[in-house]
């Protein structure tokens, strides 16, 4: 990316990549095959075999109660393998759901990103097979550092289990904000959002525990008919945090700072209904597990040895968000 524009890594690499996997928690198959497989061309793969000592380790760092039962599933773009990966969990109980509605009042994990080449096409697929969206499709305008600007079009879509899942394309000669399958022109999961309040606390721990970089910080008002479902004018900060060196798989964050928020009492982690966690590949876990000690974020496992199915043999550990969502660090070994 170029300096003109707004999403250009700022440094060098850091102690943590960009976001690798994020995982769903599911009930029902049947509905993630329709949005993420025919609608958004992933593959998933068959169910996948665990041995009893990665279920044990599973349950361990996600803190999945052994009377829960689930089946392990991946969801990629196998033509675009940088993107960010799914792990998917299917559990066979149903367990409560992270979200009640589609409002954007709603705390905690928001959406996934899905940008491609060409989203009036992907707008009509998913139309075509009933999938509903928050609004039409809408073509803004981004400012650029120099004073020129662009436009986007995006689309955002009601994926399974009240999550969004939003369809982007930038225009005016902008690359795209993830890598796109040129064969398909469709692309993602290249980001994922959530919304917090408190979002100088919440992004504080993201740059000092996890050494990322705050890339774009900006305050808007809604505006006419805005895809986010909100009353025109409404205020909201809109942050995009990065791996830094990284120009993709990013993190978004919305807080609405002068609204009511929702919250459905229902904790924004695996092995609830909707995206339970975040996965993030570090160069030095043991530094990263210091800094979540010492900022005072809630361990759920210290760093241990897992071969995980979608990355490999590694070191692993997991702790909780400032909002008591669940983030995993792997290093490879």
């Amino acid at each position: 990316m170029g300096q003109s524009d707004p999403l250009a890594a700022k440094s060098e690499a850091g102690l943590c990549g960009h976001l690798h996997t994020a995982t769903l928690c599911t009930n029902d198959l049947e509905n993630i095959k329709k949005f993420y497989v025919t609608g958004m061309g992933m593959t998933l793969s068959p169910p996948i075999e665990l041995t009893e000592e990665q279920e044990a380790i599973q349950r361990k760092i996600w803190d999945i109660p052994d009377d829960l039962e689930y089946t392990f599933y991946h969801l990629s773009r196998i033509a675009v393998p940088s993107l960010v990966q799914v792990r998917l969990l299917v559990f066979k109980q149903e367990t409560p759901a992270m979200h009640n509605s589609y409002s954007c009042l709603e705390l905690g994990p928001f959406s996934l990103g899905f940008p491609n080449l060409n989203e009036k096409a992907l707008d009509k697929k998913l139309y075509d097979l009933g999938i509903e969206s928050m609004a039409p499709l809408q073509i803004g305008e981004i400012k650029r550092a120099d004073g020129t600007s662009y436009n986007y079009l995006e689309t955002i879509f009601k994926g399974p289990d009240f999550l969004h899942c939003v369809g982007i394309q930038r225009d005016s000669g902008m690359p795209q904000v993830s890598l796109c399958d040129p064969a398909t022109e469709l692309g993602g999961p290249g980001y994922s959002a959530q919304v917090i309040t408190n979002s100088d606390f919440f992004l504080r721990f993201l740059l000092e525990v996890l050494d990322l970089e705050l890339r774009q910080d900006w305050y808007w008002e809604a505006s006419p008919g805005s895809a986010l479902g909100i009353a025109e004018g409404t205020p909201f900060r809109f942050a995009l945090v990065y791996a830094k060196g990284a120009t993709q798989n990013h993190f978004l964050f919305l807080d609405f700072k002068e609204s009511e928020m929702i919250d459905t009492g229902v904790a924004p982690r695996i092995p609830n209904r909707g995206l339970g966690a975040w996965t993030i590949e570090s160069s030095n876990i043991d530094e990263i597990y210091k800094r979540a000690s010492l900022f005072g974020a809630q361990i759920i496992a210290t760093p241990q040895d897992y071969l995980s199915p979608i990355y490999g043999r590694s070191r692993v550990m997991t702790m909780l968000a400032p909002n008591n969502f669940l983030i995993e660090v792997f290093q490879k070994v």
